[in-house]
């Protein structure tokens, strides 16, 4: 029973560090973003959407697991500014797609560098090796959550 409570223990103290990580991350990295005039949430919808080009709102959700009603702020908002563009659905004529414009790139273009110099300074405090290991580990973990999802949900992997 001991040695139960002990590796517990040791999950969650890891489980914990890493909340604590994030948390502390979100934050510093929210800090720099508001000093751009943008925040962590804009700046994901706008990565998701440059990255895969023309997406449907559900994508966003489940993509970013955010609910469908703060994906459509969000991108009532970046539509707004003129950041991206709702177009209909060549397939489904129910559906829009949701591309970035040529100021939605820009904007996108500007807020790289920031990201990857706050990469960079987060990062730094490992070695290449390290980071590796760091990688392949979350990646492990990854892995296992989506097994467990799988599983909550009654879905084989």
């Amino acid at each position: 029973m001991q040695k139960d409570t002990n590796r517990a223990a040791g999950a969650i103290d890891a489980g914990e560090a890493l909340r604590d990580f994030s948390e502390q991350a979100h934050r510093v990295l929210a800090s720099r973003l508001g000093k751009q005039g943008t925040s962590v949430a804009r700046v994901k919808l706008l990565l998701f959407i440059g990255h895969r080009g023309a997406v449907r709102s559900i994508d966003l959700v489940q993509g970013l697991g955010y609910a469908p009603r703060t994906v459509t702020e969000g991108i009532d908002a970046l539509e707004q500014e003129g950041l991206v563009l709702r177009t209909q659905d060549k397939v489904d004529r129910r559906a829009k797609r949701i591309a970035l414009t040529e100021a939605g790139a820009a904007a996108l273009a500007v807020i790289s560098p920031l990201l990857c110099d706050f990469a960079e300074q987060m990062f730094g405090v490992l070695d290449a090796s390290e980071r590796r290991l760091l990688a392949g580990f979350l990646q492990r973990m990854q892995g296992r959550l989506v097994e467990m999802e799988a599983a909550d949900s009654g879905a084989y992997v």
